[in-house]
Order: structure tokens, then C-alpha cells, then sequence
């Protein structure tokens, strides 16, 4: 059987399950760490219940992808776990979710592992959402969690440092109310609302023109010109105020 023959015959059985997302659709990819809590709380004994150090792994990953040939509007994280929405008229690949998912996963995981030194692997998903008020969705979902993961984790780990095993820990905030959980750190000296912004809310991403002056050689003239910078604010706003971040960003 000829090259181009058998070519054609097994591509099909390779690209039958290609699926491309249409088009005006939003894409939204959640990038999770694989294994993480196994790498950041034994192999590598990161700080509990937040390291800057490992905030700073995951920064850098999150950089990397918003630069890595994509037309990502936002990117967002927090603990082992990334959200990337592209822009509306991104058509990298066709669309097709397997180039997206496969790239991204290893993109993340080589970055993140190059500086870690370590290996650190990465799955991905897509969703597709057919409005903006889903893109709005999407992401204060994703904020909730991480203030509902700080406060857990916080509750979590002052009662293991205070001799709790595991399991009692598990047990003893398991059910509690919000304001129960509060009333737990308060008394260990913890209060919740002054810890910092990027451990309740995660870490948003997104690119700004900033003005600065450039030089013209053929006029021999300094002017003005746009450049376009990614901004990494480690303090998002919460709740409504969030919805209207994300709502502005996709204007």
C-alpha cells in the first residue's frame, strides 16, 4: 500500500472524533493540577495553608500561557488550578477542543515543572458558553470557590497545628456555617477579612495599553504610542463587583 494511501485511511480513524467549537461561542479552558496535593504537602512540603512560593510557580504559568499563541482576554487562578478565557474570535486549530486541550495541559505542565524542578503535570477542560452573562457566571463561580477553599483550609490547618488528626479536623468543619468557621479562626487569632485578597479570591490576569513615549527615526520625533502590557492583579473585587469586572473585560 502506497504512503498517501495509507495515510488517508488511518487519519480518519485519528480525526474522527474531532469536535470544533462553534463559532461566537465563549471558550473557557480550566487547567487543574494532577496530583498536586501528594507534590506541594509531601514531596516538596510547600507551606500550609498558602505559600507564596508556590503562588508565585503558578503566577508564572498562567504568564506563560496568556503568551503562548493564543488571544486569551483573561486568565484567572487559584490554589493548583487555571481558567483562560479567549477571545470570542479566537480560531487557533479550527477550534477543535483536542488541540486546545492537549497543548494547554502541556504547555502548563512544562512551564510549571521547568521551575519547580520537579514534575508537575496538568489535565485540561473546555467549556462553551453561548453568552456573556455565562462568562460572568463562569468566573464568580470560580471566586466563590476560592474564598469557600481559604476559609476551609484556614479552619482546616489551624487545627492540625493545634494537635488535630486528619480526620478530626475534617470532622469538626465539616457542616459548620460560614460565620462558624469565622468564629473558629477568631478564636485561634485569625481574622478572616484581613488576609490578604489573592488567597480569597485567587489571581486575575489581563492585558492593558499603557501610553508611553516612543521615537520616530524618520522624524526625529518623539511620540506617543500604546503598548500593550499583561496586568496581574492580586486583588479582585468580590461578589457584584466581580460580575461587573468580568462583564467590563469582555467589553
Amino acid at each position: 500500500m502506497k504512503f498517501n494511501t495509507l495515510d488517508a485511511k488511518m487519519r480518519v480513524y485519528e480525526t474522527a472524533q474531532d469536535y470544533c467549537v462553534l463559532p461566537e461561542m465563549y471558550m473557557i479552558a480550566r487547567i487543574d493540577g494532577r496530583g498536586f496535593t501528594r507534590l506541594t504537602k509531601e514531596v516538596h512540603q510547600f507551606e500550609t495553608p498558602f505559600d507564596e512560593k508556590f503562588r508565585n510557580l503558578m503566577v508564572e504559568t498562567v504568564k506563560h500561557l496568556m503568551n503562548c499563541g493564543f488571544n486569551i482576554v483573561y486568565g484567572f487562578t487559584q490554589s493548583d488550578e487555571i481558567s483562560l478565557l479567549f477571545h470570542p474570535d479566537e480560531n487557533l486549530f479550527g477550534r477543535k477542543t483536542r488541540k486546545y486541550i492537549s497543548v494547554l495541559a502541556g504547555e502548563a505542565s512544562a512551564k510549571f515543572s521547568s521551575i519547580l524542578g520537579d514534575v508537575g503535570a496538568f489535565d485540561c477542560r473546555i467549556s462553551e458558553l453561548p453568552n456573556k452573562k455565562l462568562v460572568e457566571d463562569y468566573f464568580r463561580w470560580r471566586s466563590e470557590d476560592a474564598h469557600r477553599n481559604a476559609l476551609n483550609a484556614y479552619c482546616y490547618w489551624r487545627l492540625r497545628k493545634d494537635n488535630h488528626s486528619r480526620n478530626q479536623a475534617s470532622s469538626k468543619i465539616q457542616g459548620m456555617s460560614i460565620a462558624a468557621k469565622n468564629e473558629l479562626l477568631f478564636q485561634y487569632g485569625v481574622n478572616f477579612n484581613n488576609l490578604p485578597a489573592w488567597q480569597k479570591r485567587g489571581i486575575g490576569f489581563y492585558w492593558k495599553n499603557i501610553k508611553k513615549e516612543g521615537f520616530n527615526p524618520n522624524t526625529n520625533e518623539h511620540v506617543p504610542t500604546d503598548k500593550r502590557l499583561l496586568h496581574i492583579d492580586f486583588e479582585l473585587p468580590m461578589k457584584e463587583e466581580y460580575n461587573k469586572f468580568i462583564i467590563d473585560l469582555l467589553k
